[in-house]
């Protein structure tokens, strides 16, 4: 069984039509860091960015194999990436400030979570919320 102090195993994998623009953007919005980020020019193949212990990975939307298995940005529905945070109205007013759409506002939920949700610029669905359950621990 994996130890609770290695490295994160699940990594959110995203497609953007102009993913050059979104690393900027998940940046100034959200608060991640750029760790690696390939390609050509505006095309980027694989991008790599943290949040704290976690990361996403992410690169421009393509017409290659992996494309057609995860289709294009914004379709299809069912696609939410969750992030824990301290402070849910820090983070909410980061999002908006950089022109998050806020889906969702600040909500304060019954197992003691507070939290909003949003959309990013290219229609994929982002909640920040203080829940924040631990691997290692017991729910």
């Amino acid at each position: 069984m994996p130890s609770s102090t290695e490295a994160p195993r699940l990594y959110p994998a995203l497609r953007y039509r102009n993913a050059a623009k979104m690393i900027d953007w998940l940046c100034e919005a959200f608060g991640f860091e750029v760790r690696a980020r390939y390609g050509d020019g505006d095309i980027v193949h694989h991008a790599e960015l943290t949040f704290g212990s976690s990361m996403i990975m992410l690169g421009t939307a393509r017409d290659d194999d992996y494309g057609k298995m995860v289709g294009e940005p914004g379709e299809g529905g069912g696609k939410s990436i969750y992030i824990a945070v301290d402070d849910a109205d820090a983070a909410y007013a980061r999002a908006r400030k950089a022109g998050a759409k806020i889906l969702q506002e600040l909500v304060d939920r019954d197992y003691g979570s507070r939290e909003f949700i949003c959309l990013d610029p290219e229609g994929n669905v982002w909640s920040f919320g203080t829940y924040w359950p631990k691997a290692g621990e017991k729910a």
